[in-house]
């Protein structure tokens, strides 16, 4: 079967000229990023109606001409920390670059804090750079993943979720990290919401996918060696809690691909260094809502607090109403936490009564349960 991929783009001056030499028309292209100021291009001989320029460079009598004949021309921002027109996802290198001698000011944070100034009250300027960034994240992250004409990605995704706070080195990071190392390993592709705790547990063991278990368990042993500075302190707080994962990432450099998809809305939260794709939205209701619907092959829900329980019952009224196409998997990992301490399951297990997904609930302690489960019971058409 076909993958669909964007194919309307034109992100480099290779697809251009191959779009102007073979055909000369622009209708329905989406044309990114190119800068068009030192070309002699003789526009006239092109059908420009219907074209989209997105953060594109021209001499303004070019711009004016393409105008004028029906194009849409996107202007450029301009003092922004971020590019609103990108052409990829983030990589944890690009985010946490240094922007100072100040510990801690990097990317990330810069974008972070810009963000938080207009938070609730963006002007439109602002408003229109967030949500042209956002979908180029969004057409970035599609033609990783590549959907087919079902619905179907190319790649088997499978989802973690859980809480921010569980600690490197506890029951469920371990647990956790070991299930997505066997889904790695198996050929699943893991995505998470990219943050710290369950999310950097399922993230790093994917990237542990061409190692052994007992490398990945030497790996979380040197992670979990923080310096706290004061009790109760979140990991991610410590002064070296990069630092040994740095540490971890050059002695095992051969790791498997994973997708992180963060927000900055809780961008105080750092996105974790194990995943090779970054999808980092502004909207966290986009990003919730594309990181449940990409993860068709199931979704693991280890511990978690309201956060995760929000999610459980996203995908549950996904699976409920199969509006994606298909029920998906729903594996939770964690007994106590799904049964004595919130009865979570046992709602959604009444829920699904009559429904295709009731047989694709499952509660387990056991990773290697997790991994048999999801790999026994692939996803079915709504």
């Amino acid at each position: 079967m076909s993958i669909r991929k964007i194919t309307n783009l034109v992100q480099s001056k290779t697809q251009w000229n191959t779009i102007v030499f073979e055909t000369g028309n622009l209708k329905g292209k989406v044309i990114q990023n190119l800068d068009f100021k030192q070309d002699d291009i003789d526009w006239k001989k092109l059908k420009v109606k219907g074209s989209t320029f997105l953060g594109c460079k021209f001499r303004k009598e070019d711009a004016i001409y393409l105008i004028s004949n029906g194009a849409v021309v996107y202007p450029r921002f301009s003092k922004l920390p971020y590019v609103p027109h990108r052409t990829s996802l983030y990589t944890w290198q690009e985010l946490l670059e240094p922007v100072s001698d100040k510990v801690g000011d990097t990317v990330d944070f810069k974008i972070y804090k810009h963000f938080m100034k207009n938070r609730y009250n963006p002007p439109m300027e602002e408003a229109m750079a967030e949500r042209i960034h956002d979908y180029s994240i969004d057409v970035a992250l599609r033609n990783i993943i590549e959907f087919d004409e079902s619905g179907m990605t190319k790649k088997k995704i499978v989802g973690f979720m859980g809480g921010h706070s569980t600690r490197r080195g506890s029951e469920y990071y371990i647990k956790v990290a070991i299930a997505a190392r066997q889904f790695s390993e198996l050929g699943y592709f893991v995505a998470t919401g990219g943050g710290p705790g369950i999310m950097e547990a399922a993230n790093l063991g994917a990237y542990f996918g061409n190692y052994s278990e007992e490398e990945l368990i030497d790996a979380i042993t040197e992670l979990s060696e923080l310096e706290y500075e004061e009790a109760g302190q979140l990991d991610y707080m410590c002064p070296n809690y990069f630092e040994v994962a740095k540490s971890v990432l050059g002695k095992f450099p051969a790791g498997k691909e994973s997708l992180a998809i963060p927000t900055w809305f809780y961008g105080h939260e750092p996105s974790n260094l194990f995943a090779c794709h970054i999808a980092k939205y502004f909207s966290n209701s986009i990003r919730e809502d594309t990181l449940i619907t990409i993860c068709i092959h199931g979704i693991v829900y280890a511990p978690g607090s309201a956060g995760t329980t929000q999610e459980i019952f996203q995908e549950a009224a996904q699976n409920h109403y199969g509006t994606t196409g298909f029920h998906s998997p729903m594996v939770f990992l964690g007994k106590k936490r799904y049964i004595e301490d919130t009865a979570l399951y046992s709602v959604l297990h009444q829920l699904a009564v009559g429904r295709k997904y009731k047989e694709l609930l499952y509660l387990t302690d056991d990773p290697d349960l997790v991994v048999n489960f999801i790999e026994n019971h692939p996803p079915v058409l709504a």
